[in-house]
């Protein structure tokens, strides 16, 4: 576990990752109650990926075929992950005590993780190492899922979302199955609005990090399906929290394992990283959640899955 330096990393950076506990703007919950248990079949397929190159990480393009695959409608929420804790004990990494490293702060020698801050003038720092921090609290331990079920759950680790993953009989995506999945055969946008400018996804409407003016009827993590589904059917693919791939990435700034994290989350601005598009992709330390990092499961054994699914084909 290399901490000490990852947070150093995090309080340098944006809304590529994280988020604070805040209320739904609008004040109302807007979600038609879909049922966040259902998967979708995606027809395999071939297509561009990284064909929508922002940043120097999303490309080059390059053609990639998959075989067809299952995939949640919805991001793994914080009741489903409750489901998985009540009927296994886990305990996730957020709630373990972290190992002595050397240079690590007091605060970061106890159970905690890393939250996103608005920041002030007295505090610059976007990120702090807030003790108490884990999936039931996800903003520091004076927050609370209470009431939250149909919200993604974060603060877990890529371990955790594998764990949840495995005990569900799954297993978590590829980035190409992500990105496949995301894309739905169809053409994507610089920024997930209408032709009326109303917002489609739960981004960040405003000049990021000082004021986000939630147009889009949130200024935190939504409750999932709050939003217009893509053409497979699948819900919150860009927006809302970043999810977990399997799949391995580098950084320069840490040895720790690194792995991919797909669909930006609900701090991604256009002002500043737009990091809410199928192509966009950023690297995260397996073993550090966030209070914007979520999952969402796939299986590739078609026809086993009878309940609560919903077959859509891919467009010619």
């Amino acid at each position: 576990m290399m901490r000490p330096l990852v947070i150093a990393v995090l309080l340098l950076q944006g809304c590529s990752d994280a988020g604070n506990e805040r209320e739904a703007a609008s004040g109302e919950d807007k979600c038609r109650g879909i049922s966040n248990s259902e998967m979708v079949w995606v027809d395999g397929g071939s297509f561009t990926m990284g064909d929508d190159p922002l940043y120097r990480e999303e490309g080059p393009p390059r053609e990639v075929s998959l075989d067809g695959f299952w995939i949640s409608r919805t991001e793994i929420t914080n009741s489903q992950f409750g489901e998985f804790v009540a009927d296994t004990g886990y305990v996730t990494e957020a709630e373990r005590d972290p190992p002595e490293i050397p240079g690590a702060t007091q605060e970061m020698l106890q159970p905690g993780s890393a939250v996103f801050r608005v920041p002030s003038r007295d505090n610059p720092n976007w990120w702090i190492w807030s003790i108490g921090a884990q999936w039931r609290s996800p903003s520091g331990p004076e927050s609370t899922i209470e009431g939250r079920g149909n919200d993604p759950v974060v603060q877990v680790t890529y371990r955790d979302a594998l764990a949840y993953a495995d005990w569900a009989g799954m297993s978590l995506p590829s980035e190409e199955q992500w990105e496949y999945a995301a894309k739905a055969g169809t053409a994507t946008f610089p920024e997930p609005k209408n032709s009326s400018g109303k917002p489609q996804a739960n981004y960040y409407q405003g000049v990021f990090p000082a004021r986000d003016l939630g147009e889009d009827g949130y200024t935190s993590r939504a409750p999932v399906g709050c939003f217009e589904p893509n053409a497979f059917g699948l819900h919150d693919m860009i927006g809302n929290v970043w999810e977990w791939t399997t799949s391995s990435a580098g950084r320069t700034d840490t040895m720790a394992p690194v792995n991919v994290i797909k669909g930006g989350s609900f701090l991604c601005a256009a002002n500043y990283c737009a990091r809410y598009r199928p192509a966009a992709r950023q690297f995260q330390e397996r073993d550090l959640g966030t209070d914007h990092i979520g999952f969402r499961l796939v299986n590739t054994q078609r026809g086993i899955l009878s309940d609560d699914v919903v077959r859509l084909n891919v467009p010619d």
